[in-house]
Parts: C-alpha cells; sequence; structure tokens
C-alpha cells in the first residue's frame, strides 16, 4: 500500500509506501488520474514501480523524478517496456539516465540543435535489435509532442537500452562502438574503399572487436595464441591489428592482451580477401 506524495499527471504519481516509508515512482496508464495527496493507493499488476532512493549516473533518483518533465518520463518507460517485450529480462535502474537524456534531446530538437552521432551506423549494426527498440521513439515523441528525432539521436537511445540488458554502463558501450569505428576506419584506410557493413566479413570484424573490449574489460584472456602464424602468414593484417589495438587499449583506457592481435589479424585478412574479390 502506498500513500500518494505527489501527483505528475495522469499516468505518474510519487507515492510513499506504507511498509517502508520510502518513496516510490507508480508509473502506468490511468495510474495517476483522479488521485489526491495522501489517498492511499495500490499499485497495479500493469503498473511499473520505480524506487528514489537510488543514486544513478545522472544525479539522485529523487530530484531527477521531480525536474524531468512527466512526458519524458513516460517516454522512457514505454520505451523500457518495448525492450522488455523484446529482451524479457532488462535492468530498469537505467530509466531515469534515459528519461533525462530524452529530454535534452527534445531540448535540443526545439531549439534546432540537433546533434551528430558519427557512430550511428556502428550502433545500428553492433546493437541491432536495442537499436530496433530505440527506433520506437520516433512514433512516440511524433504523437506526444509532434517532433521528429533523428536517427544519430536514436543511436544514444540505443546504448541506454544495451545498457539495460548488459552488465556495461552507457559509456563502455560508446567505448566499444569507438572502437569498432578506429578498427573499421583502419582497415578502410588499408583497402582504399569503403566496407559494405552488410558484409559477413564486416559484421564478423565487428562483433569481435566487441567482445575483444568486453573480454578486456572483464580481465578474460584468450587461450590460444595465433600470433606468430599470422605474423610470417599475412603480415600485413598483422601489422594494422597491431596498430589497432593499440589504439584501442589507449581508448579504452585498458590494455589488450597480445594474443589478441593474431585473432584480430584473422579478420582482417577476411575483410580485406573480401575487399580483394569484390574489386576483381
Amino acid at each position: 500500500m502506498y500513500r500518494v506524495k505527489k501527483v505528475l499527471n495522469h499516468n505518474a504519481v510519487i507515492a510513499v509506501q506504507l511498509e517502508d516509508n520510502c518513496e516510490y515512482m507508480i508509473m502506468g496508464k490511468g495510474a495517476g488520474f483522479g488521485k489526491k495527496v495522501a489517498e492511499r493507493v495500490e499499485a497495479r499488476p500493469e503498473d511499473t514501480v520505480y524506487s528514489l532512493q537510488k543514486n544513478t549516473e545522472r544525479g539522485d533518483a529523487r530530484e531527477l523524478a521531480r525536474t524531468i518533465s512527466p512526458v519524458c518520463l513516460e517516454i522512457a518507460n514505454e520505451i523500457l517496456n518495448e525492450a522488455e517485450k523484446t529482451f524479457k529480462k532488462i535492468d530498469r535502474s537505467i530509466f531515469f539516465p534515459m528519461a533525462d537524456h530524452i529530454e535534452f534531446a527534445v531540448k535540443r530538437i526545439k531549439n534546432r540543435e540537433q546533434i551528430s552521432n558519427p557512430l550511428t551506423d556502428d550502433i545500428r549494426v553492433l546493437f541491432h535489435m536495442e537499436y530496433k527498440v530505440a527506433q520506437q521513439i520516433q512514433p512516440i515523441l511524433r504523437e506526444k509532442l509532434g517532433i521528429e528525432i533523428e536517427d544519430d539521436e536514436v543511436g544514444y537511445v540505443a546504448l541506454h537500452i544495451h545498457s539495460a540488458i548488459e552488465d556495461e554502463k552507457v559509456s563502455q558501450a560508446m567505448q566499444t562502438a569507438m572502437a569498432v569505428r578506429e578498427c573499421i576506419s583502419l582497415v578502410e584506410e588499408e583497402a582504399g574503399r569503403k566496407i559494405d557493413i552488410m558484409s559477413l566479413s564486416y559484421n564478423r570484424l565487428m562483433n569481435h572487436v566487441r567482445y575483444m573490449v568486453e573480454r578486456t574489460v572483464r580481465g578474460e584472456k584468450l587461450k590460444l595464441n595465433m600470433n606468430d602464424y599470422m605474423k610470417i602468414k599475412f603480415p600485413d593484417s598483422y601489422q594494422m591489428a597491431e596498430s589497432v589495438c593499440k589504439k584501442i587499449s589507449k581508448s579504452i583506457h585498458c590494455e589488450l592482451d597480445s594474443v589478441e592481435i593474431g585473432y584480430l589479424a584473422l579478420h582482417i585478412e577476411r575483410v580485406l580477401d573480401d575487399e580483394t574479390e569484390i574489386k576483381k
């Protein structure tokens, strides 16, 4: 049982749980309709209850609940509901940071200050399902606020969704996308042309870099060492892989294990080989 402390709008209230005397936000269609301060209410099965006791990467949850516009809170909740349908289990602690980001995005759009996201294409491929869920924000914003949101902004929302399904912060997901972009750019420079992002070799390379970064952050190491073989068999790809690993180590502030070079060289060689076949 809860006691209503503040009605945010028809679909959200801030309430105090009588059992622990702590504040929560109750969200759901009609959750705040007709409710009055001090009224006692129950959270319905279809409602989502967010604790206001925690600190988030964007600040105190209680303060964010009071300062973020209710409509942006609703939009974030709807997006997480869509994510839950797709991924079944998600961590809703990302709710307030996502709502905060959406509110700033809305302000930017209204002020015609749309930002660019050079990693959008990589995010779209790297976190494909997350991006598809994030795209749901486009019709929601169109319906609720009458505004259009660009794909670059959708990419950032996708990173928030990814952090809700993986044990990874938004900043870490961004680092992974940046590492992939660095690697692809170097390979494109060597190949002398843009790489087809729909090709199988591209996807293999992209996913390898993704898991390489994740392994490094978690302190995991590969068991088989392919460095000597790749250095002799494919020296150019090995040299590129060595350069990429150095750059990635700097960008993620974590030293990649030297064994990673050989495996990365193998994927780079596949991409270069595919590009050579295309040229023929």
